[in-house]
């Protein structure tokens, strides 16, 4: 087998963890089965191994201002705890990577991007403008994910999750060990991401898994519940020469901050004709599936980037890259070839959500 492993692959193996090659990995497609899987997240709390994705640190305040301008965020002026996602771009405006920052301290700001993209993200936050240092391999990372995540947690004796807010995060002590912790998540659904050495995360994941609430998740039920959520994929929906406006991150942009490519963006943001990612969704079980075309009176107006079956909200669910004209929500297209029709529609499609709930 010439693929990666990660170093939870045993501990997901003797799970009944079921593998496929995903970006160069060998992950867990699933374990107890995808819709089983997907609606235990949705109502309890299921686990991810995500140790394949890349982590990154960028000391002082000069490599973070240099590393702000290739980012759509300025993570130089983030307050201390906080996470944004956002995405790094080349000079032409060009997505490199869509990735997540947090400010640890003053001096050292956290990053999180894509498997896929690691050896370009790479290229741009450890080269001898940013300075920063490639750390994806010291680290386990384990995403928990579902409403009484929270609980689970308390209840194991993680007591920092306690007080923490929706897209923030921390370094954390368990015992005399330290590990980064944040609340984000994937799903849609209330969740924390934990980064540990690799001992420590053997362990925890033992810890999880032998919780009655909680189930092992594997890419399958991930794919399922991101995009009922419209969450995109990096490399699958967010596609090469795309920028930042074409995958919709719009919200993500900080238009305040100047970053490299910006005049390029602006001028395409005024233009306004630009194709876009779009959710789309069914009005049947039937799902559309990537990489089938879109059209409209028999002309093509876009593509499905990714597409399957929503078992929260019953019928298919997807999302599109649109032209601008239909890229709206309400706009209904014909799949080509298929007795099919897909609505454009607002992102979440699946709205019930517990990502941000509040604690007192």
């Amino acid at each position: 087998m010439n693929y990666k492993v990660t170093p939870l692959y045993e501990e997901c193996k003797k799970l009944g963890g079921r593998f496929i090659e995903f970006g160069g990995w060998y992950l867990p497609l699933q374990f107890e089965g995808i819709v089983v899987e997907h609606s235990h997240v949705r109502q309890k709390v299921g686990i991810f191994d995500c140790s394949h994705m890349s982590e990154f640190v960028v000391e002082g305040k000069e490599g973070i201002s240099k590393f702000s301008s290739y980012s759509c965020e300025d993570f130089l002026s983030l307050p201390v705890g906080k996470c944004r996602y956002t995405a790094l771009v080349d000079t032409q405006g060009v997505i490199v990577d869509d990735i997540v920052g947090f400010k640890l301290d003053e001096q050292t700001l956290f990053i999180v991007g894509n498997a896929s993209m690691r050896e370009k993200t790479a290229n741009l936050i450890c080269g001898l403008d940013v300075g920063g240092e490639d750390i994806s391999d010291e680290l386990v990372k384990i995403d928990i994910q579902g409403p009484k995540s929270r609980d689970v947690l308390l209840s194991l004796g993680f007591d920092f999750v306690k007080d923490m807010k929706f897209w923030t995060g921390k370094e954390c002590f368990w015992g005399k060990r330290i590990m980064i912790v944040t609340r984000a998540g994937y799903t849609g659904e209330l969740g924390y991401e934990f980064y540990l050495s690799q001992d420590m995360g053997i362990e925890i994941w033992r810890m999880l898994t032998a919780n009655p609430l909680v189930k092992p998740c594997g890419l399958g039920a991930r794919d399922t519940l991101r995009t009922e959520m419209g969450f995109p994929l990096s490399g699958q929906d967010i596609m090469p020469g795309m920028t930042p406006l074409n995958a919709s991150m719009d919200r993500f942009i900080n238009w305040n901050h100047q970053f490299y490519g910006k005049d390029i963006i602006l001028k395409q943001k005024e233009d306004n004709t630009y194709p876009r990612l779009m959710s789309i969704r069914t009005y049947t079980r039937q799902a559309p599936r990537h990489g089938q075309r879109l059209l409209s009176d028999g002309v093509q107006k876009g593509i499905v980037t990714s597409g399957t079956f929503g078992p929260s909200v019953g019928t298919g669910v997807g999302i599109g890259y649109l032209e601008s004209e239909v890229a709206f929500p309400g706009t209904q297209l014909q799949v080509e070839g298929k007795d099919l029709r897909v609505e454009v529609c607002e992102t979440p499609i699946y709205k019930n959500g517990t990502a941000r709930v509040k604690f007192s």
